[in-house]
């Protein structure tokens, strides 16, 4: 044995903040849902309105929620599949309060009204530099330890999150080129249709290598450890990450369909979304397949319940998204409440619930001790899947009844029905989805109290570095 230790106290500060981050997005997300049924209960406050509350929503839930998992998923998993404490672990403590900073304070720059107006890339310039230095210092961490490590081979989870780190500092930079103007104002080096190019293929792709690519990894690492059985077929893992990466980049143009940008363009990400399937569905099948003869772990593992639960919400969003991108089914899904139950059956059945499975599994093991209360686990399991159900049913019912609707005209080609009529017809769904939003947000704050009680009075368990393992990966 090595006298060496990992470095565990940064992933838990860093999922401590992921659960804060959580409850605080998805409560502005409950706010604004809120908004949309009663639109006076902004009391005329421009920071309270859903202009400025909803890119505060997807910012923390993404970068705040999301990102601070994904790094204390990365930094814990890399360490025990490298047999090698983390590289520099100071500037991963840098990055970690870094992050942080920049989530808060792009928050409130997002409440003052600074905003570049692009889809997930709200942040004005100077948050963009500083994410950039941040995530430049996340690669050295990460890849430093890969550099160090004690084994040869690298873990497929390790892959996938490479894949995030490069992937997402590449189409950070590209997007945000930017003329500065003041403090808080930038306008895009890019116009028009070109902007909505560079634009769409940053923002599905942050779907795709954050959202999909990270996330994997997190699975690829922590399913096998939740069902104590090896990934069911590694060479497909392999197949399926290098066809992942070289076909999901291509796949942004879909959202620009029936836009002035060529033709070309948009079929060419209609291809490329149909092909995704295969990768997708590819690790799907390995993840089932992986658990299969672990059935019985269910029972009694409220985590791998989130897990395999997670796996499903995987297989039905990458189904439906590669459907969503053929033309004959956009003309309907287009600008329509579809598209937001798309995106949350993913980010609530995808990545909040492989998240949540994953924090079930580590919290104990950081801090030694058994979870507080796998009843209270049990109990968040049900509310967040009744919470994701009722959401996606509501805004797919919603969604296809507005596609419908506007595109049905009377006889002399004009509109059968007005947008205010359509819109105000949309009530009951939306209330529906305000349910669905505060059944999950409960779930959530229940998960909080169950990992603060787990954590209570105690330290991060010292890990010591096992002596090197031909068996790699899973020790």
């Amino acid at each position: 044995m090595s006298d060496q230790t990992y470095h565990d106290n940064i992933a838990l500060r860093l999922i401590q903040f992921a659960v804060i981050w959580a409850i605080a997005a998805m409560a502005a997300g409950v706010y604004i849902a809120a908004e949309l049924v009663w639109p006076t209960i902004d009391f005329g406050q421009f920071w309270l309105s859903f202009g400025r509350l909803r890119p505060l929503h997807t910012n923390g839930i993404i970068f705040g929620f999301g990102v601070s998992a994904l790094m204390a998923t990365a930094f814990y998993s890399v360490q025990r599949t490298c047999h090698t404490p983390l590289f520099m672990p100071k500037l991963a403590w840098f990055c970690c309060y870094a992050w942080q900073l920049i989530v808060l304070t792009g928050g409130l720059s997002l409440l003052a009204g600074l905003t570049t107006s692009k889809e997930y890339a709200e942040l004005e310039w100077p948050w963009d530099i500083a994410i950039a230095l941040v995530w430049v210092c996340f690669g050295i961490v990460f890849f430093g330890t890969i550099a160090q490590r004690k084994i040869k081979p690298i873990y497929i989870s390790n892959w996938f999150y490479g894949a995030l780190i490069i992937v997402i500092a590449m189409l950070h930079i590209i997007n945000n080129l930017a003329i500065p103007v003041t403090i808080g104002k930038s306008y895009s080096l890019y116009a028009g249709a070109q902007d909505a190019v560079v634009q769409w293929w940053y923002g599905h792709n942050a779907v795709g290598f954050l959202l999909t690519g990270g996330f994997l990894g997190m699975l690829y690492y922590f399913l096998p450890k939740h069902a104590e059985r090896p990934i069911w077929s590694y060479r497909l893992s392999v197949v399926a990450f290098w066809a992942f990466v070289y076909s999901y980049i291509w796949a942004g143009p879909h959202h620009l369909h029936y836009n002035s940008v060529p033709e070309w363009v948009q079929t060419l990400g209609m291809g490329m979304s149909i092909i995704l399937l295969a990768p997708s569905w590819a690790t799907m099948i390995n993840g089932i397949m992986t658990v299969s003869t672990a059935w019985e772990k269910l029972r009694s593992d409220p985590a791998l319940k989130f897990i395999v639960l997670s796996l499903a919400f995987y297989g039905l969003a990458t189904f439906e998204g590669p459907m969503m991108a053929i033309r004959s089914v956009n003309i309907v899904s287009h600008f329509t409440d579809w598209t937001i139950g798309h995106v949350h059956s993913g980010a609530l059945g995808w990545n909040a619930m492989i998240t949540y499975g994953t924090f079930y599994f580590m919290v104990p093991k950081l801090v030694g001790r058994e979870l507080y209360s796998k009843k209270l686990a049990n109990v968040h399991f049900a509310l967040a899947l009744a919470g994701t159900m009722l959401y996606i049913i509501a805004m797919w019912a919603a969604g296809v009844s507005q596609g419908l609707l506007w595109l049905s005209v009377d006889q002399l080609g004009e509109l059968s029905f007005s947008f205010k009529d359509i819109m105000a017809s949309m009530t009951p769904y939306y209330l529906l989805r305000l349910v669905a939003g505060l059944i999950f947000l409960a779930g959530t704050i229940l998960m909080a109290y169950n990992l603060f009680m787990t954590m209570k009075g105690k330290e991060a368990a010292r890990v010591t570095v096992p002596a090197v393992n031909p068996a790699y990966g899973m020790n």
